[in-house]
Order: C-alpha cells, then structure tokens, then sequence
C-alpha cells in the first residue's frame, strides 16, 4: 500500500471542484441546443433508438424505460429518472409535453404518479423531431458511463427545445429557471433571426413577448419589464390567475377560477381558500369548491351582496393565485474541443446558439447524404461497368468457389473496387436484366444531380439557412398552436386591496399584560374575569374596534403597530407580542397606544424621556406603514432606556423618580425634533436614581404612585414642585421607592 501525503487544504478544494463540474454539466443545466440535461436526454435516446417506443408503435411500461436508461446511461437513482420520464410527460410541466403516458402520472393538485411497474409510456411526434437524424452523423458520441456503448453528446433537435420547454435545475454555485414559451412566436423570431443577425434584442423580444406557461394564467409585467428580463436574462415574471363570474340559482353569484399561475399546486390554493373562508377572514365568501376535470375550475360562492373584485384582490394577495417566476436564462454552452460552460444568456443568445447548432447539424446531415450517395455511385459505377459483359461475368462467379472468389476474380477482370465487386457478387440475377440496367442508369444520373446540388448548398450558407427556415415553419406547422398566457396591459391589472374590507367590526378589549403577552377579548365579557397568567397582571385594555390598531413603544426607543384583528381571540392567556412583532433581545414594552382606523394616517405627537432624564417632543408618523420589525424613534446612550412615553394633555409635563422625586415643567419647555434623537435633559437625575414615569396633564389632576412596598399613595399635582427642565425636583414620597404613576 502506497501513502501520499497531500495537503487537505488542496485535496478538498480539487475534490469539490470536480464535483460542482460534474453537477454543472451532467446533471443539473440544460444545454443550449437541445434544451435537454442528461437525464432526460438519456431517456429520449432510449425510447427512441433502444427500445423503438416511438409514436406509432405500442406504449411500454415506464419500468423497462428507467431499467433501460439506468442500465445503459444513467448511473444514478431510478427515483429521479423515473421523476424526469414523468415531467416530461405532463401537459401541465411543459407547455409541449415529449412523452405520451398512459395511467397515473400525477396531477395539478400534487397527486404523485403511480409506480412506474403501473405506467406506460412512449414517444410523442415532437419528441421524434428532437432525435433527429441521430443516425446521419448529426451529433457526436461518447462512451457511456462504463463504456459498453455508446451515447449523443446532444440530440440533433430541430425544436427550439430549450425555450419553448422551459427548464429548471439547481447547480453548485448557480441555477437555471426558464420559462416554457410559445412555439409559434419562437419559430418567428428564429426566422427573423436568421434572415437579419442584426436585429435588436428589444424587436426579438415584442415577437416572443413574454413566457407562455402551460397552465394558462395572465402576466402582469410590463412590455419594458419583459424586455429587460430577455436582455439580461435574470428577472421575475409576475403571473395571477383568470377568473369570472357567474349568476346561479336562487340569485347566488358564483367567482370561477379558470387557470392558475404555473407550478402551483391547485389543491393547496382551494385549501387556502377553505381555510380563509372558515377563519372569517373572508367575509365575501361563503363557500369554495373544485370542480375541476382536465381544465381548472374552481367555483367561489360570492355572499350575498359581496364584491368580487374585492374577494379576488384578497386572494390574489393572500394566496398563490398571484405568484412570481423567477428568471434566469443559464444554461450550457459548448466551447472548444466539447467542453462546455455555464453562461447566463439573453433571448437573442438563446436563439443565436440554436440557429448556429442547427446550421452545424444541417451541414452535418447533407454530408453524411453526399457521403452515402458517392458510395452508391461508385456501386452504380461497378453495375454499369459490368453490363456489356455479363455473360462473361457470370460465368466468372459460376466458375468461381464462393462468394470471396468471386468477387476477387470479377475485381481483376472488370478493375473493380472490393465494394463493387462484392455488390455484383451479392446481386440477384433478375436484377441483370436490360430494364434493371436502364433504371441503375437512371439512378446514377439522379444522385450525380444530387450530389451536385449538394455541392452547390454547402458552398452556400443562405442555402443552408433556407433549409433550416423551411424546418421551422414545418414545426410550427406540425405543433404549433395559440398562446395560453394571456399578457395584460396597462395600470387595469391592479385591483384595489383595502384591509379593512375583509374585517368583520367586532368591539373588543385589546389586553396587553405587563409579561408582555397579548390578546382580545369581546367587550361584552367581564375584564376581571379574563385570564391572566399566574405573577402576571394587565398592563393596558384598550377598548377598540377590530378595524383599529395599537402602537408599542419599547425600551429600545423602537416604535410598533400591531392591528386589534391580529391579536388573537382567546380565552386563555394568549400570545406573547414576540410571535407578532420582531422585538430584540431585552426589549420590553414601554407603552402603548391606542388609534383609531381613521386616525392612523394623521401625525401622532407624543413626549419620549428616558431613564437618565433625556427627552423631547416627537411627532409619529407613517404610522398606517409600519413593519413588524417597527421603526427607531429614539437614540439612547449607552446604559439608557427609553421609560416613558406620553400624548399630551394639558399644559404641564410631570416627571417621577424612583427615589420618590418629583418635577413639573411646562410642557413649552420640551423641544421638538425630527426623526430619531437623543433629546435633551428634561429632569435631573441623580447617580443612583432613574426616571420611572412621565404623564402630562395640569395642576388639578391627582395622581397615584404604586409604591415598591406594594401601597398606593395619592399626590396631587399642585404639591409638584413647578421647575425648569434639568431641575432634579423635590421629594414626594418619603422611605418608598416609586414603582409607577398614574392619573386617578
């Protein structure tokens, strides 16, 4: 045994290098001229070449498909080849499907297909134009994977398979995501293609326009949006799915969804809607249900009086009747010495490099016709030779002691080829005769007068060109049909969504407990009653509608709104605000703040003052458009945090310490300012004490101090030492600290 030493630095990285190439380019990118990754090349050839499924014959059980192809070809697991063999047989996966299946071969709902000992499969029309002429010497060989036979580099496809199928596939380091298109647009921007090299990329993409999925459904995006993607080859194509409606018995409207976006699985949206209608979130709807066969049908039973337009905004942003298609046109792409490499493309590189490949294969397939026809002509050449001779020529072979003989002797005699004289040797006698003769000579004059228009096509590449032109409007002639994606125009693809729409106005308490935790209660029920966690007490009940909302004001000087509908409803403890609001570690609720859903869009102006004594007035807004993640509305120094935060009411700020002092400032005295700020000394703090409230009011409000020791005491306001800011007031509470304070 020999050991080497190696650096593992350098093993790892060669060793994962020539495992990303081999994942790259044979298993998981397609390539340019054929639009094929290996598997399911693999699987074609085999159908097609090894096991004769072609589309006048018989269908033939999957399994001696995926044993074929594993056997032969792809080393790999029969789970993902028999996976490939059945996408590639689904019309609602391609938008031209390559293989005909018979039985169970899944669903638009995410129904798996039966095993493949169950299913039969075999070769559509189409498919047959993506082998080709594989025999012809189109395309170039290699041996397969313990090579016992041989395999195609690529098919010789005459369908622009790549775009037209689409293809998706996760790499090492990259992905390819591309959309299936229309035949017939395809087809017309090759030929435009082929007859102007030159032409823009914007002109290629108003013929192509825009994807075409094979479950219908309209797209959203822009002509200039559409246009930018098949320049760059990455973006995202917004699809939403067709709907209409429909009057039924008893007055009852019916929304009808006819298609929907493509690779969404129909039964998981239906179960959406379901969930949606029983959750009351819905109020439009009563019911839904799918009645669907081989076209979508899914039938939305409208309440009475409700609008469509407003159920169907609702889905369209709740569900995946409205989803995206991300782009991003990579794919293979052969260089020197068959290599190939991973290239993001445009349209018109897409197209370019099929056209090139078809314009190889053609140059391909008349040579290999020329070589056959010259080898004919030189048997040709050999009978003619032959024909004022034939009687001596027979006698030679009567003569001779078997069919080697024979043709050695009729070589020397006539000074014929071995290939001549072993086409003599092997020829029927009737075949001698003088009319025969006649028709080897016709023959010959007819393939010297195609080799000779051969000639004249490879010396010419607009010949060529015109024979690739005529096998594209062939295709199209043969498959192509409508497009299914409809491309909407204009700003009418946007339906109005407005949230308070599809809420159910309910008076409710909005609980916030002191722990932190959150739910809602009808405010026909007794508060006192409610649950509470054990140690735990509430904090706030705000008395609201479900239509309005609750702001949070946190020790980390952040700002949160949070909507009365999305507390939940419970009888229980409820939630924890964590679940609802994106708060960071330590953070912890300062205050909070009812506001009415009419209110929500006006500026809310509130004083902010921490526990050193720093604050200012601010003013709240953008309130409608806050995140869960909320939004910074205090800078706070180190060690600092935000303790109070309060509308204003009256003309007087009144601040409380916990060592029991007190201050009162005119609230003129608390400056403004815009955006997040520290703020300014409002109260004097002294080293071992800390801000624990602030309320604003006047001298004729009376207050309740919670005490540490677990007493109240009332103050009255008057008794509040009326001060500058800064100042660090006068003691109100003697031997207690201060825990909290509020209005009476």
């Amino acid at each position: 045994m020999t050991i080497t030493e190696a650096l593992i630095q350098k093993e790892s990285r060669d060793r994962y290098l020539t495992y990303a190439l081999s994942v790259v380019s044979g298993r998981a990118l397609p390539d340019v001229r054929d639009g094929l990754k290996p598997v399911q090349r693999r699987i074609l050839y085999a159908m097609g070449e090894q096991l004769g499924l072609k589309p006048e014959h018989s269908h033939r059980k999957c399994a001696a498909v995926v044993g074929a192809v594993l056997a032969s070809f792809h080393p790999h697991g029969d789970a993902a080849c028999y996976e490939a063999l059945v996408r590639m047989a689904q019309d609602f996966s391609l938008r031209y499907p390559l293989i005909e299946g018979q039985g169970n071969f899944g669903s638009l709902d995410g129904d798996s297909p039966a095993h493949y000992r169950y299913t039969e499969a075999r070769l559509r029309p189409i498919a047959m134009d993506i082998l080709g002429k594989i025999k012809e010497g189109t395309v170039s060989f290699r041996p397969n994977f313990d090579g016992t036979t041989q395999e195609p580099a690529v098919l010789p496809s005459r369908v622009p398979n790549l775009l037209m199928n689409g293809a998706t596939g996760i790499a090492v380091g990259m992905a390819t995501s591309i959309p299936p298109h229309n035949l017939n647009d395809l087809v017309k921007a090759l030929l435009e293609l082929s007859s102007n090299p030159e032409i823009a990329e914007a002109r290629l993409a108003t013929i192509v326009k825009a994807p075409d999925f094979p479950t219908g459904c309209s797209i959203l995006n822009t002509s200039k949006e559409l246009a930018e993607i098949y320049q760059t080859g990455r973006g995202s194509v917004k699809m939403r799915a067709d709907w209409t409606t429909e009057e039924g018995n008893r007055g009852k409207n019916y929304i009808v969804i006819t298609s929907i976006p493509y690779a969404v699985n129909k039964s998981q949206v239906v179960e959406k809607i379901a969930d949606l209608i029983i959750q009351k979130k819905l109020p439009q709807l009563s019911d839904v249900r799918d009645e669907s066969t081989d076209d979508v049908r899914v039938v939305l039973e409208l309440a009475s009086g409700a609008d469509a337009e407003a159920a169907i905004a609702y889905l369209y942003r709740h569900t995946n009747l409205e989803s995206n298609f991300s782009v991003s046109l990579t794919a293979l792409v052969p260089g020197p010495n068959e290599s190939l490499r991973p290239e993001v493309l445009s349209l018109k590189q897409l197209l370019q490099h099929f056209l090139d490949f078809r314009e190889e294969v053609v140059r391909k397939e008349l040579l290999f016709e020329r070589e056959r026809l010259l080898e004919r002509l030189h048997i040709l050449e050999g009978f003619i030779k032959i024909y004022d001779a034939l009687d001596e020529a027979l006698k030679i072979v009567r003569k001779s002691e078997g069919r080697s003989d024979a043709a050695g002797k009729l070589k020397v005699r006539f000074k014929l080829s071995d290939l001549q004289a072993f086409a003599i040797v092997d020829m029927r006698i009737y075949q001698l005769s003088k009319t025969n003769i006649e028709d080897i000579k016709a023959e010959h004059r007819d393939k010297t007068r195609r080799v000779k228009e051969i000639d004249g096509i490879l010396k010419n590449r607009a010949k060529i060109l015109s024979i690739i032109q005529n096998d594209l409007n062939l295709i199209a002639e043969k498959f192509g049909d409508k497009r299914k994606s409809k491309l909407i125009k204009g700003s009418t693809s946007e339906l109005e969504y407005k949230e308070e729409n599809y809420l159910l106005r309910e008076d409710v308490y909005a609980i916030i407990t002191r722990d932190g935790w959150l739910k809602r209660i009808r405010q026909a029920n007794d508060l006192n009653t409610t649950r509470i966690r054990e140690g735990d007490s509430i904090r706030e009940a705000h008395a609201l509608s479900t239509l309005d909302s609750v702001l949070f004001l946190t020790s980390h000087g952040f700002l949160y709104a949070l909507k009365t509908s999305e507390f939940p409803a419970s009888s229980g403890y409820g939630d924890p605000v964590q679940k609802f609001l994106r708060f960071k570690d330590g953070e912890s609720i300062v205050a909070t703040l009812p506001i009415s859903s009419e209110s929500i869009e006006q500026p809310l102006e509130v004083i902010l003052l921490s526990e050193k004594g720093l604050g200012f007035r601010a003013k709240l807004e953008g309130l409608d458009q806050l995140k869960r993640a909320g939004r910074k509305i205090m800078k706070l120094k180190k060690g600092d945090r935000l303790v109070s935060a309060c509308q204003i009411a009256g003309k007087t700020l009144f601040m409380f310490s916990r060592a029991g002092s007190g201050l009162a400032i005119s609230l003129e005295e608390v400056p403004s300012r815009e955006g997040a700020s520290v703020g300014v000394a409002l109260m004097g703090v002294r080293s071992d004490d800390l801000i624990v409230s602030a309320i604003t009011g006047s001298k004729a409000d009376n207050f309740v101090i919670e005490l540490s020791e677990g007493k109240d005491r009332k103050v009255l306001a008057k008794d509040i030492v009326q001060g500058h800011r800064a100042l660090k007031g006068n003691k109100v509470v003697s031997r207690a600290e201060i825990k909290c304070v509020r209005k009476q």
